[in-house]
């Protein structure tokens, strides 16, 4: 019976996996897209302003914590409660109230460590993924402007600048780590002295005769099969909130809003002759620095129209209000 129960239980987590694998990939498949569609919404500004690479760290970030999100949520959070609850029960009616109490008491402050330790932890990880963008967007955006990079020599800058960044990025990572490490010793100890007080009352029980050497070694088990999943609760909680810190970014790139959009019950446009006129138009990218003054011109249908001026004059504007990546 007791190798049939734990085959079934390995082979249920595995099937458990298979069958939630379709709901985890659907759901990262519609909120990338979702994602990639809102970006796509979103303003010429916008996209000039943002960096490439902070942009794709971004969006990488967030689809991998919401995949542990909702892995860990369901399958993790949920069995370990219900674990807990039923050995601290089998403790109280078999023994006595003190030793449920006492484990309860442990299995509280742990709780409220994990959670006030974990808060603490989160400006670490912040920092550590700022600096972790910073250097993604420094080496992605100088690839992508490789030739500009050669043209002028200037290898040896981007360099220095990816290796800044980096420096930065160790020294988050360290710090991050060192938290992590003290947080983990915290939880040690919690964990430690409540075995300790356990036993001891478990002992002074077997001492006063009220247990037996076989009920010690019993609360010995229970507290191994309590202490186990509680540990993993711990760990648990720690991905959960860095997940949620990482997926604050991809949230904050949902929450932006696109400077051009159409009025409300604005009319879908029809397909006509083609005739385009500019009505006495204006438009700055910066209001301290105008770039058209009341243009005016016609194109009619048919017709071929030619604007030529020295840079600056404002000829890739008139295009893309033409496209209405900007209003006027």
């Amino acid at each position: 019976g007791y190798g049939i129960i734990r085959l079934l239980a390995a082979a249920t987590g595995e099937i458990r996996d298979y069958v939630f694998a379709k709901v985890q990939e659907r759901a990262l498949r519609l909120v990338s897209v979702g994602v990639l569609q809102h970006l796509h919404s979103l303003s010429l500004r916008f996209h000039l302003d943002r960096q490439t690479g902070g942009l794709s760290r971004a969006i990488e970030r967030g689809t991998n914590a919401i995949e542990v999100l909702l892995t860990y949520l369901l399958f993790r959070i949920a069995p370990i409660a219900l674990e807990l609850a039923l050995v601290a029960g089998v403790l109280w009616s078999y023994f006595d109230f003190a030793i449920a109490a006492a484990v309860c008491a442990v299995v509280v402050a742990y709780g409220v460590f994990t959670a006030a330790a974990t808060q603490w932890r989160l400006k670490f990880r912040r920092e550590m993924n700022t600096q972790d963008r910073e250097a993604n967007t420094r080496a992605i955006d100088s690839l992508l402007n490789y030739e500009t990079v050669k043209y002028f020599a200037n290898e040896p800058h981007e360099i220095e600048r990816f290796d800044a960044a980096k420096r930065d990025y160790v020294a988050a990572a360290i710090a991050n780590q060192g938290s992590l490490s003290a947080f983990n010793i915290g939880q040690a100890v919690i964990l430690s002295v409540g075995v300790v007080v356990v036993m001891l009352m478990a002992a002074n029980g077997v001492i006063l005769g009220r247990m037996t050497i076989g009920d010690f070694v019993m609360v010995n088990a229970y507290l191994l099969q309590l202490y186990s999943p509680l540990n993993m609760l711990g760990w648990v909680w720690r991905t959960l909130r860095q997940s949620f810190t990482d997926i604050e970014q991809m949230y904050g790139l949902l929450a932006e809003r696109s400077e051009i959009e159409d009025a409300p019950g604005a009319p879908a446009l029809q397909r006509g002759p083609g005739r385009i006129v500019f009505d006495r138009v204006s438009f700055a990218y910066d209001p301290r620095r105008p770039i058209l003054d009341e243009v005016s011109f016609a194109i009619e249908p048919g017709r071929t129209l030619a604007i030529v001026g020295p840079t600056g004059s404002g000829k890739t504007t008139i295009a893309r209000l033409l496209f209405r990546f900007y209003d006027p």
